[in-house]
């Protein structure tokens, strides 16, 4: 699994080549493409998560371009790992929770019993939402409640979304088609029936392919990374590796790349580009200072409440941060830089990249 690490190793060739793995140097042609590469893309906040899909796709993709994938079934959106939202392709959803529902049940057992949902409940739940969701239906996540409400479980103290997400996690549902809203960008999903979702079916090896995946688009990584990013623990991480050694190269010790993919000739990629909050090419790596300096992570999160500021990225590093509300009211204000630490990049390129942000969202 040994490569040539080249001259001075492969180390300082990362940011470069991350851009070009995580498609933002040589983006996708199509929205399924953007994402069937990613593999999953996080999206506990919809809106960020939609731009991050876009801004890996060639050209200047509307809103409304990604949203068509959610309605035709191409894109969904559930916990597909570390009990957290992510947008993946639906033909992978099944592949990926055979990697991870096993971990995320036993991460999330405690408050299943804290909430008292025990197994008895979600199969009543279970039922219940396959009854709802019959014939290609949708539910609203309040319709979602009443159907729990009906079938007399308790929605009260969040056990409503946890029960949600337990089911979702299952494999019984997802959330599919975007809600419209009169004004404003659309933050809301219909859940649907993931049975009715075109599927691939589950791989032999649902955690190499997994690894492979990872690699491929978040590489060069390491095996501590990828567990981060899966939500699994070392030991399974490791056994991953090794099963999808056929498909990965390993260009300095723990170091790897896609066998398809080793790093050669790049382009630079100064241009800047704004990354939304939760973006995957910073948070998906248990070291995020490769490309990042620490000063500047400590800034932009994971905070203590969890959130992880939108970012602007000009080289392959990480430059800074932007802000921008979609709330009613603020949603056709312009983003604006909050913190930039590159004196050397221009004021008008990063305006340049916000305002693609600007016709994303007004689209």
């Amino acid at each position: 699994m040994r490569g040539d690490a080249g001259d001075g190793g492969a180390a300082a060739a990362i940011p470069s080549h991350r851009l070009r793995s995580h498609l933002l140097t040589e983006p996708a042609s199509t929205v399924g493409g953007a994402a069937t590469h990613m593999l999953a893309v996080q999206a506990q906040e919809f809106w960020s998560g939609r731009w991050a899909v876009a801004v890996r796709t060639v050209g200047e993709l509307a809103l409304s371009a990604v949203d068509a994938a959610f309605e035709d079934g191409t894109l969904v959106r559930s916990w597909t790992q570390r009990g957290t939202l992510h947008i993946v392709r639906s033909t992978h959803l099944a592949a990926l929770l055979a990697a991870t529902a096993d971990r995320q049940e036993r991460a999330a057992a405690g408050i299943l019993r804290g909430l008292a949902i025990d197994g008895a409940v979600l199969a009543t739940a279970e039922r219940a939402a396959r009854q709802a969701l019959r014939g290609a239906n949708r539910l609203t996540r309040d319709e979602f409640a009443d159907v729990l409400r009906g079938a007399g479980i308790d929605t009260e103290r969040s056990r409503g979304n946890h029960i949600l997400s337990s089911l979702a996690v299952r494999g019984v549902l997802a959330f599919g088609p975007v809600v419209p809203r009169e004004s404003g960008v659309t933050r809301d999903q219909f859940l649907v029936a993931v049975d009715d979702l075109p599927s691939a079916g589950t791989p032999d090896d649902p955690l190499a392919d997994m690894f492979a995946g990872y690699i491929r688009s978040h590489g060069p990584a390491r095996i501590t990374d990828f567990g981060w990013w899966a939500g699994l623990p070392i030991g399974t991480s490791r056994r991953a590796a090794e099963a999808a050694r056929d498909r990965v190269v390993e260009i300095e010790v723990g170091l790897f790349v896609a066998r398809t993919s080793v790093p050669g000739p790049s382009e630079s990629g100064e241009d800047v580009v704004a990354l939304p909050a939760f973006d995957e090419y910073y948070l998906s790596y248990a070291d995020r200072t490769i490309v990042c300096e620490p000063e500047l992570a400590a800034r932009i999160g994971p905070t203590l409440n969890g959130q992880v500021a939108p970012i602007l990225v000009s080289g392959g590093r990480v430059i800074g941060t932007w802000r921008h509300s979609v709330a009613t009211g603020r949603h056709h204000l312009p983003p604006e830089p909050v913190l930039v630490t590159d004196d050397g990049v221009s004021s008008s390129a990063i305006d340049a990249s916000l305002a693609r942000v600007s016709r994303f969202l007004a689209s």
